[in-house]
């Protein structure tokens, strides 16, 4: 159908089209698992899936990361070239994301009486999770706070060490540094702080405050400083750090697989080393699938395509789609968690987020994103 067909751009770099692709399939993945977990078994289901926003974070990074240093270096530090580089970030996301946040405010105030402005204005500066526990209101949002701050700090601590006469290779690699360091300190030191951490305070202060995970997008940051600096030493190794890559993603996954049957639970590699481990093995893949350019075939098309509305996947697919529309289902067709009824439901999901996807990123993300060319310098 002409309304669901989306045109591929031949500028996309198919490899890290498909880790992108990849992450939101993740965490739409295990978004979806609670639907069918009473019917398997909960760890045969979980074996393929991985931490989707930390890849987003590193990708987000590597390329917004690019963009800066790019910038910085061809352009004279200026508030201009800050509000260029925003204007341009901010008509990417920003639409969409008040667009969902609006649907979801209206609905959750009318249907479940459940939010109110004074619970959710800090989401329209991205406060909500800065220095506290995320809301239960817009969970997904967490991490779009992550992204927001690092597009606000990155560019503005950028100017100030031109301003102070460094170098932008040094100036970068000191904030890489610096957030690197500062996000693992905050972790451990709050983890020190704990006994006993529960799902709750691991999920609530260490995954998903702005914080104690900026760290991982300064791995992206990282990757584009080795890209831009020492590109012939990263595309020379690109195979090694890829099978590196791998192997540390592994080590990741092995280590959270069995944690619980090693007596962890929540321990210090859980709460404090793992973000590091899994945004370190994702920027190993980035040098090899960074040079795959091109692809063909229904497998390249249907990649690229689910990259293309990635973003608004990830806006849609947990408190719209299974939180109102799902639950609305539920009162004509319960879930009753047999086989068939689990299984439809898992099915629903992932077809409601599609479509509504879709629709989404071509009639409302692809013509906002367009005005952005109306505000910005054309070379910013």
């Amino acid at each position: 159908m002409k309304i669901f067909h989306l045109p591929i751009s031949k500028n996309r770099i198919y490899g890290l089209d498909i880790l992108r692709a990849l992450a939101i399939l993740f965490v739409v993945y295990g978004h979806t698992i609670p639907f069918v977990i009473k019917v398997w078994p909960k760890k045969w289901l979980t074996i393929p899936v991985l931490d989707g926003v930390s890849i987003f974070f590193v990708l987000s990074g590597f390329l917004i990361g690019g963009i800066l240093i790019k910038n910085f270096e061809n352009k004279k530090a200026t508030p201009s070239l800050l509000f260029n580089f925003w204007i341009r970030r901010w008509f990417r996301t920003l639409p969409n994301y008040f667009l969902v946040f609006g649907l979801l405010f209206i609905a959750q105030g009318l249907i479940l009486n459940k939010t109110s402005f004074s619970d959710s204005w800090p989401y329209l500066f991205f406060s909500q999770n800065l220095f506290s526990s995320h809301p239960l209101f817009f969970p997904e949002a967490w991490s779009l706070s992550v992204e927001e701050w690092f597009y606000i700090l990155i560019p503005i601590l950028l100017m100030l060490f031109r301003k102070m006469k460094l170098s932008v290779k040094s100036s970068s690699l000191l904030l890489i540094l610096l957030f690197l360091l500062g996000s693992l300190l905050i972790r451990y030191l709050r983890f020190e702080e704990i006994e006993n951490v529960s799902f709750k305070e691991w999920d609530n202060l260490f995954r998903k405050q702005v914080f104690t995970r900026l760290d991982s997008i300064m791995f992206g940051l990282l990757g584009a400083w080795f890209f831009y600096y020492f590109k012939n030493f990263w595309v020379r190794n690109k195979k090694a750090f890829l099978v590196l890559g791998i192997l540390f993603m592994a080590l990741h996954k092995s280590l959270i697989y069995f944690r619980l049957d090693l007596g962890f639970t929540y321990n210090v590699y859980y709460c404090v080393w793992s973000f590091s481990l899994i945004s370190l093995a994702t920027l190993l893949f980035i040098p090899f699938l960074s040079e795959i350019k091109t692809g063909s075939g229904k497998i390249f098309r249907n990649i690229s395509r689910i990259s293309l509305i990635s973003y608004s996947m990830y806006l849609v697919n947990l408190t719209l789609v299974q939180e109102l529309i799902l639950r609305a289902l539920y009162k004509i067709w319960p879930l009753n968690y047999s086989q068939f009824t689990s299984l439809v439901y898992f099915a629903l999901a992932w077809i409601f987020t599609i479509l509504i996807s879709i629709l989404l990123y071509k009639y409302f993300e692809v013509p906002t994103t367009k005005l952005r060319e109306k505000w910005a310098a054309k070379d910013s």
